[in-house]
């Protein structure tokens, strides 16, 4: 079966605290939230979430509050490398283009795959969605997703700060953007 045009939009939740760090703490991916989309079918095809075990930090009470997830949650989650590994098979992160909410998520990536000596999952072609919608809805600043889904009158669907549901929704997006013709094509927007 050939997956001609499907993208992977992703969301990650990480490692975060109300102030200050704890010494020794880093910021680590604890949820990928991943949504497959098919622009020419305009359908959100299915949604994923994989939760990732940190090895040099703790879910505060903070990073609880905000994405709902728990230490003992993410206990019961893939190390980092065996969700990379995941995301580069049954996803195919490698050859299929993906998309996220501004840059974070891929920088994210970047750095602890470069940390931990684990293997990048993703291809090159990334979009930068909200890059694209500013864009294309000819705003003066990037919006959050929460407020690009104002603009765009449609619903925030789940929690905002959970990775599976906001990968749901800027699956919603996508599908939008991609509607307007305002979707970069293949080949476009690829990082070097």
């Amino acid at each position: 079966m050939h997956h001609g045009g499907l993208i992977n939009v992703v969301d990650v939740e990480a490692t975060c605290w109300d102030g200050e760090r704890p010494p020794g703490a880093v910021s680590e991916i604890i949820e990928i939230g991943l949504t497959v989309v098919d622009p020419a079918a305009g359908e959100r095809i299915s949604r994923h979430r994989i939760l990732v075990r940190p090895a040099r930090s703790r879910v505060s009470a903070f990073c609880t509050e905000l994405t709902g997830l728990t230490q003992e949650e993410v206990d019961t989650g893939l190390d980092f490398a065996a969700a990379c590994r995941l995301l580069a098979t049954t996803y195919e992160a490698g050859t299929r283009p993906w998309a996220s909410w501004g840059d974070y998520d891929r920088n994210q990536f970047t750095h602890q795959c470069r940390v931990t000596g684990t293997r990048y999952p993703f291809g090159r072609h990334h979009t930068n969605a909200k890059a694209v919608f500013t864009e294309a809805y000819d705003l003066s600043r990037r919006p959050g997703m929460a407020r690009a889904l104002e603009f765009a009158g449609l619903p925030l669907e789940g929690r905002h700060h959970r990775g599976e549901d906001d990968a749901w929704n800027i699956a919603a997006l996508v599908l939008r953007l991609a509607e307007r013709g305002a979707w970069p094509a293949e080949g476009a927007g690829a990082v070097p």
